[in-house]
């Protein structure tokens, strides 16, 4: 009888040291540092997912993936990594137990999330009665291709694109020879001045009377 029984505590005792270093060896494993670096991309386009969310459940840390989509993120095996991105579904991937240390390359496919919601319309009018009272005072500005022209062409316009324009060389050059033809033309003489000109004053005189002095 005590040989058997020695047997069963034999056996007892090599079953304990096996799950001892069945567990030892998961530690082990689970304890090791692996380099994960892959690529966000949707299911639907195969487009890359920018600044989507890759998030360590295990360890609670994480890493945002570049603009073209990339991720490089440091793991344990066994770790569940979480990826999320606005539109889409979260999705998951559990770092397998054998995967090795360098050289592991991920592709993660993420499903659009569509939600569906009822047409919102927006109105200025925050009542009935103050949406009646601007539609019956509602002025309409007709307005068509000749008096858009008008205005652009108004002296008034014209005045103030001429303001912000610059002066170039040929207008340097223009009023350097008006003034050295005004010279010329004068020269010997004294200037002559249209304050003492009878015949600047009746132009301006009859140009009075037309009303083209007014402005427009």
């Amino acid at each position: 009888m005590k040989i058997p029984f020695l047997s069963l505590i034999l056996v007892f005792q090599l079953g304990i040291v096996a799950s001892q270093n069945n567990s030892s060896s998961q530690d082990t494993l689970q304890k090791r540092l692996v380099q994960l670096t892959g690529i966000v991309l949707g299911s639907d386009s195969l487009n890359n997912l920018p600044f989507t969310t890759v998030y360590d459940k295990t360890t609670q840390r994480g890493t945002i993936t570049d603009y073209y989509g990339y991720f490089a993120l440091v793991a344990h095996p066994g770790d569940t990594l979480i990826f999320r991105q606005l539109g889409y579904k979260a999705a998951s991937y559990i770092v397998p137990m054998d995967i090795p240390i360098f050289g592991n390359a991920l592709i993660q496919l993420m499903d659009v999330d569509t939600l569906y919601t009822k047409p919102v319309t927006v109105y200025p009018w925050p009542s009935r009665e103050e949406f009646a009272y601007a539609f019956v005072n509602l002025e309409l500005e007709y307005e068509d291709e000749i008096r858009r022209a008008q205005r652009q062409l108004s002296g008034e316009s014209l005045n103030q694109i001429a303001m912000r324009v610059q002066g170039d060389s040929g207008l340097a050059f223009s009023a350097l020879e008006q003034q050295r033809l005004s010279q010329l033309y004068t020269r010997g003489q004294i200037p002559a001045n249209n304050l003492f000109n009878p015949v600047a004053w009746m132009q301006f005189v009859d140009a009075w009377k037309a009303g083209k002095l007014k402005r427009e």
